[in-house]
């Protein structure tokens, strides 16, 4: 009998479900101290994990999760940038679902 795939799992830090680590956006803070979404999942840095909801990127980003999972401060520039890609990241999945 195979040995059954295991399949690594994530915790969301906007709502903290969860699930399979495909099924969330990583974020990484590099090594040079840089935010940034990492599309990949395998840059280099500290990671934290977040659903595709646009409410667990409001969750994560204004009740300082994000930073906190990231053992960072965030800017709010950095903020918006990681707010637009995520909104820009929502765009790109309902496109490919329709």
């Amino acid at each position: 009998m195979p040995a059954a795939t295991r399949v690594p799992q994530r915790t969301c830090v906007g709502c903290r479900t969860t699930g399979g680590k495909r099924d969330f956006v990583r974020v990484v803070k590099a090594p040079d101290g840089s935010v940034q979404i990492d599309l990949d999942g395998k840059a280099n840095g500290r990671g934290a994990y977040v659903c595709s909801k646009d409410s667990c990127w409001e969750d994560a980003l204004t009740k300082d999760r994000l930073a906190r999972a990231l053992r960072t401060t965030i800017s709010p520039e950095v903020r918006a940038d990681l707010k637009r890609g995520s909104e820009q990241l929502e765009l790109e999945t309902a496109m490919v679902e329709n």
